[in-house]
């Protein structure tokens, strides 16, 4: 599969050192720049500006297809290949392939926001769900247990996962890979791109029907809505997915308040039409992003190695690792550290002389050298121990 990176708009960065802002523009200030402590922006009036509903449905629908697709870790229980695909693709956007209200919402599916619409990551991922269902078939018989060349359930104690022939665990791979191709790629080269973010601003789109943001602060919404669905995150909504995972590795390096900062100060620089403000702002959360993907792999990386006796625990460990590690694929080309020919070179540690990623042969040795190559990237070799 080719593996592509996409062009957008180039930023220059200016570092801020004071609480108020202003921007050059025929000699005009702009007026102090009002950053609320949680995403809630409204009008003159005292309307709501913000809407990221289609992001919040889209994150509730893989929700529900993780929910579902674990279900066949149990052994004995057959996922359906078809209700996996029509909740890849909402039944086409119909809005009825799910079981929440939640989810079913018409006009939203993860398949056509999958790396920007193209076919071929699409294809990927209708083939992990076809798979899985065609694995998870396999654990109604008595002979179920996985093992290197054969799918099936392996187990560690309490824990168990559905894999592959080659230990790949087909929830992880599918519910990360859509992290990165969807969610990631939305925020790094959909919203906060060019297309995007040269639109209008300077009236609101439809008042009459409760629509009193415009354009471009929709845009930015929708960019923090695939980041979280809490508006006063990390007080929430460090439960699932992006949210979640910069969580997991704040304490190193602090992504949850710069995230949420540059979202929130965006939004405010957009709402005084500073865009020299908010495009400070996209090169933050692009980079802090960035960072997030980079520390989870290493961090799961980490684990592999701590677990690698453990076929079960690696195999997991290394399912999310690769997961992450794929995301950085999809980092806005005008701000990524690590190149997509680096992730390329990093992956290669994982996967045996077929080019598949294969978790049973790997070697302490392997996980290591994928470690200290990822962190060496990112710059974070003084803290990968300890991520």
């Amino acid at each position: 599969m080719r593996i592509f990176k996409y062009t957008t708009q180039i930023i220059a960065i200016t570092l801020l050192s004071v609480n108020f802002y202003s921007c050059q523009d025929d000699d005009e200030t702009d007026p102090d720049l009002n950053v609320p402590s949680t995403y809630s922006f409204t009008d003159s009036e005292g309307n709501s500006t913000v809407d990221f509903s289609g992001q919040t449905a889209r994150l509730n629908q893989l929700a529900e297809i993780v929910t579902y697709m674990k279900t066949a870790n149990t052994p004995g229980v057959e996922l359906s290949e078809s209700q996996l695909l029509e909740m890849y693709s909402n039944n086409n956007g119909e809005g009825s392939s799910f079981f929440s209200d939640d989810a079913n919402a018409a006009g939203k599916q993860l398949r056509d926001k999958t790396a920007g619409g193209n076919a071929a990551y699409q294809e990927k991922f209708e083939n992990l769900f076809s798979d899985l269902a065609e694995v998870s078939a396999l654990t109604i018989a008595d002979e179920y247990d996985a093992s290197n060349g054969t799918a099936g359930v392996i187990q560690s104690g309490e824990k168990a996962y559905l894999v592959n022939a080659k230990g790949g665990e087909y929830a992880q791979l599918i519910e990360k890979g859509l992290m990165g191709a969807v969610f990631y790629d939305q925020i790094q080269n959909g919203y906060l791109g060019d297309e995007k973010m040269n639109v209008d601003n300077s009236e609101p789109v439809d008042p009459a029907n409760g629509k009193y943001y415009t354009t471009m602060e929709h845009h930015w919404d929708e960019a923090y809505g695939y980041f979280t669905s809490a508006t006063d995150f990390p007080t929430n909504g460090t439960d699932r997915f992006w949210g979640k995972y910069s969580h997991t590795v704040d304490e190193a390096l602090g992504t949850d308040e710069k995230i949420m900062d540059a979202y929130l100060t965006g939004r405010a620089a957009i709402a005084i039409n500073d865009l020299n403000i908010r495009d400070e702002q996209i090169v933050i959360i692009r980079t802090e992003l960035e960072k997030v993907a980079a520390a989870v792999g290493i961090h799961y990386l980490n684990g592999a190695i701590s677990n690698f006796a453990d076929d079960a625990v690696r195999s997991h460990e290394l399912s999310e690792a690769a997961a992450f590690i794929e995301a950085l694929y999809f980092t806005s080309s005008e701000t990524a550290v690590i190149s997509g020919a680096e992730v390329e070179e990093i992956l290669e540690f994982l996967k045996d002389g077929d080019g598949d990623y294969n978790f049973y042969e790997v070697t302490v040795g392997d996980l290591t050298s994928a470690r200290d190559m990822l962190a060496g990237y990112i710059g974070m070799d003084d803290i990968k121990s300890e991520l």
